[in-house]
């Protein structure tokens, strides 16, 4: 077993919840004392009082920070100290909302790259691994910390930002890279690319991936196809600008993470009703972070649905797992013919055909109707009429619909470096 902090990795549930119990009346006694945003919300409340009960303190929303920032350009009230404290700003990518701008103190930057140093000795890092980092390296937050992180532990770190995905393949190769830090969807795309160059990605130095920024590092379909083209092991890994990375991978129990409890508390809610739902249920996961005081968010919906259970791991932990990883987001949660669909749900379907190449959803709302539309990219040789009557086929039979399926010609859907975007909204006809 490998372990960043060998005792709080592996202290018992006891003794990891006096531990939380501990940094959260720290951190609660500092916001109340500088923190706008968490006074207001703690109005009324002994915050600061000493063993305050997490599950009487009010829930933080998406909408409320971005509200705040919109009220307190640019950076939001969220800052519990004065503003010349802090070195770091990243913005969140925009994806699920307007983005936000996120500032950290370079005592909160510290604690992100101590979660990085977790993340990496749980997937096995050695000292003599060498990184690439094929990241943008703008102001989303990405793998910033997880390069610097790498860099502090003293391994050999590689910055792959504004290249080709033809000069980033050169590039890993030449420097005989062991470990891709990319989501799953850019592990693909250079794998199609390295087939179009005629390389061996399964042959070269390359032993693991660690991926996130999507669902699909735990889709067994697509984690498949990550790991035969490159030969190489997928690590899942989950965080958010906002929050920080939260979520790991074990080398013992592939097919889900844990959560980072010594530093995140976290719970799993009914999204309707805002109770906590029983072990092993499907909720909407929320956290709080205990390290990153100068910007924190305590009880932060974050609108990824899971499935958190709780016991000893293989690996030696006690800390919550996330079964199967995030299985997707409520605000991506379409409805078609009365049957609750994630495009995750559709991922798997559609990665299990080694046939396609590329593919995206379209839901269309047609007279009060949702329909899916899926447009799939198929390979070079493959008889598209076939597999477009076989991939509807599947998903009725999974999902109990079928989509229309359409071919679209080579090379026309959109390739993505970091997150994916496949799912399209159409205006209602």
């Amino acid at each position: 077993m490998v372990y960043f902090d060998s005792e709080l990795e592996t202290a018992r549930p006891e003794a990891i919840a006096e531990h939380q119990r501990h940094k959260l009346d720290a951190l609660l006694a500092e916001l109340v004392r500088g923190n706008a945003f968490y006074q207001r919300k703690f109005d009324g409340l002994d915050a600061a009082g000493g063993g305050v009960s997490l599950a009487g303190l009010p829930l933080t929303t998406r909408a409320e920070l971005e509200a705040d920032h919109q009220a307190a350009p640019p950076y939001g009230t969220n800052l519990t100290y004065d503003r010349s404290r802090y070195t770091r700003c990243h913005q969140t990518s925009g994806s699920a909302g307007a983005p936000l701008r996120w500032l950290d103190t370079p005592e909160s930057w510290d604690w992100w790259k101590r979660c990085w140093g977790v993340i990496y000795r749980a997937a096995g890092l050695r000292d003599d691994d060498r990184l690439v980092f094929p990241f943008s390296f703008g102001p989303f937050v990405g793998f910033w910390g997880a390069f610097e992180s790498a860099a502090a532990l003293g391994n050999f770190c590689l910055p792959a930002g504004g290249m080709t995905t033809q000069s980033r393949l050169a590039y890993l190769l030449d420097h005989e890279v062991t470990i891709v830090c990319c989501t799953p969807t850019y592990a693909l795309r250079m794998a199609e690319v390295a087939g179009e160059m005629g390389l061996d990605l399964a042959s070269s130095a390359v032993r693991g991936l660690i991926v996130a920024g999507e669902p699909g590092g735990n889709i067994p379909a697509t984690r498949s196809r990550i790991e035969s083209a490159w030969g190489a092991r997928v690590f899942d890994h989950a965080g958010m600008t906002e929050m920080g990375p939260w979520g790991f991978e074990c080398v013992e129990a592939p097919g889900g993470m844990h959560v980072m409890e010594h530093e995140f508390i976290a719970e799993a809610i009914d999204p309707a009703t805002g109770t906590v739902v029983g072990d092993g249920e499907s909720g909407e996961l929320v956290l709080t972070n205990l390290g990153r005081v100068g910007s924190p968010l305590i009880r932060y919906r974050t609108g990824d649905q899971v499935r958190l259970t709780r016991g000893e791991c293989a690996c030696g932990r006690w800390f919550a797992r996330v079964e199967g990883g995030i299985l997707g987001r409520y605000d991506d949660m379409v409805v078609i013919r009365g049957n609750n669909v994630f495009p995750a749900a559709v991922e798997a379907i559609v990665r299990a055909f080694p046939e396609i190449v590329e593919f995206q959803m379209e839901v269309h709302e047609v007279a009060s109707m949702t329909e899916l539309h899926l447009r799939i990219e198929a390979g070079d040789g493959v008889a598209a009429s076939d597999l477009v009557d076989r991939v509807a086929t599947h998903v009725q039979d999974r999902l109990h619909f079928r989509p229309t399926v359409s071919a679209a010609p080579p090379g026309s859907l959109p390739r993505f470096d970091m997150k994916a975007r496949r799912l399209v909204r159409k205006d209602r006809h």
